[in-house]
């Protein structure tokens, strides 16, 4: 027995040191210290050093709500411990937290299926090169990943063994993920009514309703404060963050961004076009064809970023003739705009090469430019759709928690519909899931009667 436990265990350290591996070649190879990461780094040494939850400006510290509190202090904690601006020592950090979630995958895995899939979802979690990219970059990523993970498990062991640990890991998961980003909050709207759902034949559906309202609220209350932060200094109701990360009195360009939805479908008009809009210049000839209908709308267009490029402000007046132009696009074109173009930004942001912080060419399709990159992000391409492939097939075994799982994938997809400028990393949050159900693709053997939900009493409410 001590033998067998022993090699489990150094098999567990190989796949921890190979991922660790993969993770600092990451951090040595491609850091990613510029944009958000800095966002987010000045909002944490202000909140640190001047107790001000704000950002930094001309005329000193001013007040933000852009971004929610959780990656800040998640900074703050890192820079206490290792020194403020040692984003180097934040990487690490994240790195270690990834191999957590890798555990937690594996765990999860154990329990939907069997040990087989364990140690697939484990080595296949560790040697995933796209959620290890992310240990590199500052950003909330990393951190999402383990409370969505956390989440997950959590909800299967509270299923299999109903005690309060468990249902206080769930809250604490919900909002982990919540306090990070916004769509965060997609995690409790799946596993609130998931847990109602699995627990109702075991203890009544009076009973989990209860349940999940107790956790719930639970899951709420780190958002009180910053709700009233957020009212008595903005004199707003704001639980989450803004939709288009603006503080109150800013404008959030909504004619321009109606504008970018009739347009862009991929990243690199993201990179391009929205993302420039009130800081670089945008290149018309940088726009795809299906940015004009007409030439009447190529000249429109021509004339309004000529006059957004003169002084890199979208002037209200500019911002009411970019709404313009959107209504008569959309007024030409209805099927194109609502659901097209949608469906092209979502399997953008699924199917696209995970390449965006690789410091390769946005354009890597373009062979004559640089084939090098364009045959990498053919491989990184094919990869991450044998990922989907393999989820699929696992899917169709038909493991526990399945319908939670693809839910939670659809609610994010469904959101992501909403969106008008897509970043692929808006679907990585979803790899916990299809780790999961990868592995059980590629695990032997039947479900495990012992990862089932045992007669045990009901479950704890309080």
């Amino acid at each position: 027995m001590s033998a067998a436990l022993s090699r489990k265990g150094c098999l567990v350290l190989l796949a921890l040191a190979c991922g660790a591996a993969l993770r600092l070649w990451f951090i040595h190879a491609y850091p990613e210290v510029q944009g958000d990461p800095l966002l987010y780094g000045d909002i944490a040494k202000n909140w640190m050093l001047h107790g001000i939850y704000g950002l930094s400006g001309g005329s000193g510290i001013h007040p933000t709500l852009i971004r929610l509190p959780g990656y800040p202090l998640f900074l703050v904690l890192c820079f206490r411990l290792f020194g403020i601006e040692h984003y180097h020592a934040v990487m690490y950090t994240q790195a270690v937290m990834d191999l957590s979630t890798c555990l937690l995958i594996a765990a999860f895995a154990k329990r939907v299926w069997n040990t087989s899939a364990a140690w697939w979802a484990l080595w296949l979690a560790a040697l995933c090169p796209f959620t290890a990219n992310y240990a590199a970059i500052p950003l909330t990523e990393t951190p999402e990943l383990f409370f969505t993970a956390l989440a997950f498990y959590s909800l299967a062991r509270y299923l299999a063994f109903p005690r309060r640990r468990w249902l206080l890991l769930q809250a604490l998961a919900w909002s982990g993920a919540a306090l990070l980003r916004p769509d965060g909050a997609l995690l409790a709207l799946t596993l609130c009514p998931a847990l109602i759902w699995y627990g109702r034949r075991r203890w009544g559906t009076a009973r989990m309703l209860k349940t999940a309202l107790f956790c719930g609220l639970l899951s709420v209350l780190p958002f009180v404060p910053w709700t009233l932060r957020n009212r008595h200094t903005f004199h707003v109701f704001q639980p989450l963050a803004p939709r288009y990360a603006v503080d109150p009195g800013e404008s959030a360009d909504p004619g321009f961004n109606r504008w970018t939805k009739t347009v862009c479908v991929d990243f690199a008009c993201t990179w391009d076009v929205y993302w420039n809009a009130g800081n670089d210049v945008i290149d018309l000839h940088a726009l795809p064809l299906r940015a004009f209908d007409s030439p009447q709308q190529y000249a429109e267009t021509a004339h309004l970023l000529d006059a957004y490029n003169a002084t890199l402000t979208l002037t209200p007046q500019l911002d009411a003739r970019f709404a313009a132009l959107a209504a008569e696009r959309v007024r030409v074109h209805p099927f194109r705009c609502f659901v097209a173009l949608p469906l092209a930004r979502l399997a953008d942001m699924w199917l696209r090469p995970r390449t965006e912080f690789l410091w390769i060419e946005l354009r890597w399709w373009q062979f004559q430019r640089h084939k090098g990159e364009t045959a990498f992000s053919a491989a990184y391409a094919a990869l991450n759709l044998f990922f989907l492939a393999a989820a699929i097939a696992g899917l169709r075994k038909h493991p526990r928690l399945g319908g939670a799982m693809i839910a939670f994938c659809l609610l994010r997809s469904a959101l992501l519909l909403t969106l008008e400028a897509p970043e692929p990393r808006y679907t990585l949050e979803c790899f916990p899931v299809l780790l999961v159900l990868a592995a059980v693709a590629f695990a032997r053997g039947t479900p495990d009667s012992t990862s089932a939900p045992s007669p045990s009493p009901a479950p704890h409410a309080a």
